[in-house]
C-alpha cells in the first residue's frame, strides 16, 4: 500500500470564508515536514505559520465513496 502526504494550507480570508491553498504531494512525511518548515519563513505564510496540515493517502484509494452534501448556514443539503 503506498502513501503519499497532501500539504494544504489554510487561512481566514473572513468570519464567513477560508483560503485553503494545496501547497503539493510528497512522496514521503519528512519531505512534507521539510517544505512546511521552508514556507514558514516566506511572505504570507510567516504571518500564518499554524495553518498548515499534512494528509496521508493512500495511492489509487477513493476518499469519497460514499458522496458529499454541502453544508450551508448549518444545514445539510443533499446533492
Amino acid at each position: 500500500m503506498e502513501k503519499v502526504y497532501l500539504v494544504l494550507h489554510t487561512s481566514d480570508v473572513n468570519q464567513e470564508y477560508e483560503d485553503v491553498k494545496m501547497i503539493g504531494v510528497f512522496s514521503s512525511r519528512n519531505k512534507a515536514d521539510q517544505v512546511i518548515k521552508d514556507l514558514k519563513t516566506k511572505p504570507g505564510f510567516e504571518e500564518a505559520k499554524h495553518g498548515f496540515t499534512v494528509e496521508e493517502l493512500e495511492v489509487d484509494a477513493v476518499e469519497w465513496k460514499d458522496g458529499y452534501v454541502i453544508v450551508d448556514r448549518g444545514e445539510p443539503k443533499p446533492r
